[in-house]
């Protein structure tokens, strides 16, 4: 008796979870769908050739080309925010900004602050030295970040 209500126990827990359906990824703040025919809030640090910034408008360099692509693949307008990288990252952690760009590598020192993509390009230094280029999102994010990752992945072997 006891083993038939052990079995009942474990198909009712079972019943009542499947109704619990959860996304996974997940983005908690809901960065995804807000960002998905909406604004992307992307913020940018000059480090040419990555970006570049003069002030007067959209930033250049291929990172700023990547920020918008991506931002038409989520048929998104984009909305930029130019600034040094310690504030720029402190507005991602207040959820200001959706996306950080600037030359970040995958050494950066803002991983405590932020979630970094897997590298999607590489570079060599003056000292001959690979660096691996990263993205910086906002922690919890996972939606979005994953499906940045995405996007990045699809332009693997293209000149970016």
């Amino acid at each position: 008796m006891s083993r038939l209500l052990g079995s009942l126990a474990v198909v009712l827990l079972a019943v009542a979870l499947s109704g619990c359906a959860t996304s996974i990824p997940a983005d908690p703040d809901g960065t995804l769908d807000r960002v998905t025919d909406g604004t992307l809030r992307v913020g940018v640090s000059p480090s040419a050739p990555w970006t570049e910034t003069d002030g007067s408008g959209a930033p250049g360099g291929s990172e700023a080309a990547l920020a918008e692509e991506f931002a038409d693949h989520l048929d998104a307008e984009v909305e930029w925010t130019e600034g040094g990288e310690a504030d720029l990252v402190s507005a991602l952690e207040r959820g200001e900004l959706d996306l950080v760009i600037g030359g970040f590598t995958d050494t950066t020192p803002w991983t405590s602050k932020s979630a970094m993509t897997q590298p999607y390009a590489e570079s060599t230094n003056e000292e001959g030295k690979t660096a691996k280029h990263v993205m910086l999102a906002p922690m919890g994010e996972n939606a979005f970040l994953v499906e940045l990752e995405r996007f990045l992945l699809e332009g693997e072997g293209e000149q970016r």
